[in-house]
């Protein structure tokens, strides 16, 4: 049985949006970074837990391993998880839930099974409830006979930024968006406009990203549940950030044909803090016009016609964007989400090759982008 010290975390990001993680853990000093299908590994305590989660944009949650043994039958498992020092990390005050995955390499493949015995060793040693409804979740894999265990440190999933309350049909999660705007080469210091923003997710998470906002500074945390939790420095760590000055006349903007989404986008932003970076306003594609200042980054989620509405339809709608991008942007990067290679070869940009396919809404999709248009 060990525990590791320095802790290993692993950051979880969406396949396919590693190296956009690993880009922004690495700007936020975690290291070093070890890319894994499904997130990053990296080392750090239990200060670093806190502020992956706190500070991360790309990352869907924080596991934090805790230990591991080995063990070939339930009565061993049921032994070891008894002398296992739960109460180094877990509180007997504090529901959990044990979720364990296995496989036929190991002699012990019944997930059930395993559940309960660790489930009682919990709660016969350590004293703590087990509640399908536990903010804690212990996540257990047992692979070629080694049971790893695992603390879920962040809860709800990361995306759920604590702000945004009103949402559109089809939304982008929080993460995603992030993850295609460094894909994209945002970095906070150009203008990005959204001219499908729905409830505004690209153009609120650049302003974010401009302002230097962390993300999770208004939600709480599975972590602040846990014996390692220290209230004091976890409060300092929250106050010690500050909001950056953004460049002069940089504006965020977004525009859709749906009254109703502006007025979502609007809200949104003003529960963000970023209203006085933002601009939305009702506008169809056609109307589209180029703002004042500096050229930056067009992002855009238009429909693929597999969830919403009739593909064949949608090549008029891509074409039409892609001359009104051609026509008015020079300067400007475009970035296209789809699933479709052939959508975004309607438009007529001269895209780049597209980055990797990422889940999203049961789909795969990526992100098709240019260079400055000429």
């Amino acid at each position: 049985m060990s525990t590791p010290d320095p802790l290993t975390l692993f950051l979880v990001a969406a396949p396919g949006l590693e190296p956009a993680l690993i880009a922004e853990a690495k700007a936020h000093g975690f290291g070093p970074l070890k890319p894994i299908s499904g997130g990053v590994e990296c080392t750090g305590d239990w200060p670093d837990v806190w502020r992956a989660n706190l500070m991360l944009r790309t990352a869907t949650r924080v596991l934090v391993r805790i230990g591991e043994f080995r063990a070939f039958h339930l009565a061993q498992l049921d032994k070891r998880a008894r002398k296992f020092p739960w109460g180094d990390v877990l509180r007997a005050d504090q529901p959990i839930r044990v979720e364990v995955s296995t496989n036929r390499k190991s002699k012990i493949y019944h997930a059930g099974a395993a559940t309960q015995r660790i489930e009682r060793a919990i709660t016969e040693t350590l004293g703590a409830p087990v509640s399908p409804d536990a903010k804690i979740a212990l996540k257990v894999r047992i692979d070629d006979n080694l049971c790893t265990f695992s603390v879920d440190s962040s809860g709800e999933s990361l995306h759920k930024r604590g702000h945004k309350v009103a949402l559109n049909k089809a939304p982008m999660r929080e993460t995603l968006a992030a993850a295609f705007l460094y894909q994209a080469g945002y970095r906070g210091e150009e203008p990005v406009l959204d001219p499908m923003c729905g409830s505004g997710t690209f153009v609120i998470e650049a302003a974010e990203i401009a302002r230097a906002l962390p993300p999770g500074r208004t939600r709480d945390f599975a972590f602040e549940h846990l014996a390692t939790f220290d209230a004091e420095a976890w409060a300092q760590m929250r106050v010690d950030w500050a909001a950056r000055d953004v460049t002069d006349g940089i504006v965020f903007r977004g525009s859709d044909r749906d009254a109703g989404a502006i007025t979502m986008a609007t809200d949104n932003a003003e529960r963000a803090g970023v209203a006085d970076l933002t601009a939305f306003h009702h506008a169809a594609i056609s109307d589209l016009e180029r703002p004042d200042g500096p050229p930056g980054l067009i992002i855009v989620n238009p429909p693929y016609g597999e969830r919403i509405g009739n593909k064949k339809a949608l090549f008029g709608l891509y074409a039409a964007m892609g001359a009104a991008f051609r026509e008015r942007f020079a300067g400007w990067r475009v970035g296209i989400v789809t699933t479709d290679a052939a959508l975004a070869r309607a438009t007529e940009l001269p895209l780049l090759p597209p980055g990797p396919p990422v889940p999203h809404g049961g789909l795969k999709v990526r992100l098709f982008l240019t260079k400055p248009l000429p």
